[in-house]
């Protein structure tokens, strides 16, 4: 028996309440979570912006310690500090086997129709998983490939948020992006993924960093985090702001929002040959496109679902950074709560001026 978080229907926050777990299969993992962060990602299901079954349990950025592994699991063991990740991987498709693990729809890594389900409640009725994790509960049983060993020595409220906000944010740095040394680099929307953005392109080498947002909060933030420039985003010479400070348009520019008019400010952001990056989920009927100059431009335009990321390599490597004071997750956690406060911390998620959420399980 866990308490968790639980979703019975959009638009009316989450409940709390207890559900069961089931044993792990071969290839899955039990884990005690330790922290999760709240997500954007998240508040769009809750919200109803996106459909999902039933009841659910959300929570998709967490760490925590292995409790129980199924019989075949080769890659974490009781003990073991780890990191979840939404993208889990089969490690067979024509996605894994090319090297984008980020793109796999990971069908293997769920219990299949006819096996009993993972979580349940009320002695049977089935609680549907959210994004292949649901980490907004005190137990989280997955499959081993959506999860990863860490460094004991980090802490887990600030590994939790290496989960999506950072996989998400760096990774379109590091591995979507590949920026070089010197490119000029600017993030639309300074949230936990736009702020992760920003810190890995100074790890980068990024020569101009800009910041867009409409809070002047946030753009402190930024500045923090490596940004060299900030703009309010709304303004209405915004895009002849970023335009000067880069010298003519910038190499990069990122969306971390999720919303049209960000999407459009990042590919107006862009020099001739740039690439706009989209990372926020759009609402389902938003289109996001190149005009005919842009595209006589050589602009180019792309999604980078959770960074592209290879999260078992990543991770670790991200963890590092950290420890070693190059990765700031300290500034991007705005507040530490219980899972009893998790509707309080999406209305400061929906009011706009908040940082990054974690919700810590004793």
């Amino acid at each position: 028996m866990a308490k968790a978080a639980i979703l019975e229907q959009p638009g009316n926050g989450l409940t709390i309440g207890d559900i069961e777990i089931a044993d792990p299969m071969p290839h899955e993992v039990l884990i005690d979570t330790k922290a999760c962060g709240l997500c954007h990602s998240d508040l769009h299901f809750i919200d109803g912006s996106y459909p999902h079954a039933l009841p659910c349990v959300p929570g998709h950025e967490a760490a925590g310690v292995v409790r129980a592994v199924g019989s075949e699991v080769k890659t974490v063991k009781p003990g073991d500090h780890v990191v979840s990740c939404l993208s889990a991987f089969c490690g067979t498709c024509e996605f894994c086997v090319t090297g984008r693990m980020a793109l796999c729809l990971g069908g293997p890594t769920r219990r299949g129709k006819t096996d009993a389900p993972r979580l349940t409640r009320n002695g049977g009725e089935t609680v549907n998983q959210m994004l292949n994790l649901s980490a907004l509960s005190e137990q989280m049983l997955i499959h081993e490939n959506a999860c990863v060993a860490i460094d004991k020595d980090m802490p887990f409220d600030r590994a939790a948020i290496l989960g999506c906000a950072v996989t998400t944010g760096a990774g379109t740095i590091f591995n979507a992006c590949k920026v070089t040394p010197g490119e000029t680099v600017v993030v639309v929307g300074c949230g936990g993924v736009g702020l992760a953005a920003i810190n890995a392109a100074k790890i980068a080498g990024a020569g101009k960093i800009i910041a867009a947002d409409p809070l002047p909060e946030k753009r402190a933030l930024a500045e923090v985090l490596g940004a060299t420039h900030s703009v309010d985003a709304l303004a209405d010479d915004v895009v002849k702001q970023i335009h000067a400070i880069s010298g003519g348009g910038a190499d990069w520019g990122i969306e971390a929002v999720g919303r049209q008019a960000s999407a459009d400010l990042a590919v107006a952001s862009l020099k001739r040959g740039g690439t706009a990056v989209i990372l926020g989920m759009m609402p389902l009927d938003c289109k996001v496109g190149l005009g005919a100059m842009d595209l006589l431009g050589g602009k180019k335009l792309m999604g980078a679902i959770m960074g592209m990321n290879h999260f078992p390599v990543d991770l670790p490597r991200l963890v590092d950074f950290y420890l070693r004071g190059l990765l700031d997750l300290d500034t991007i956690i705005a507040e530490r709560i219980s899972l009893d406060e998790v509707n309080a911390g999406f209305d400061k998620m929906r009011g706009g001026s908040h940082a990054r959420s974690v919700v810590v399980f004793d």
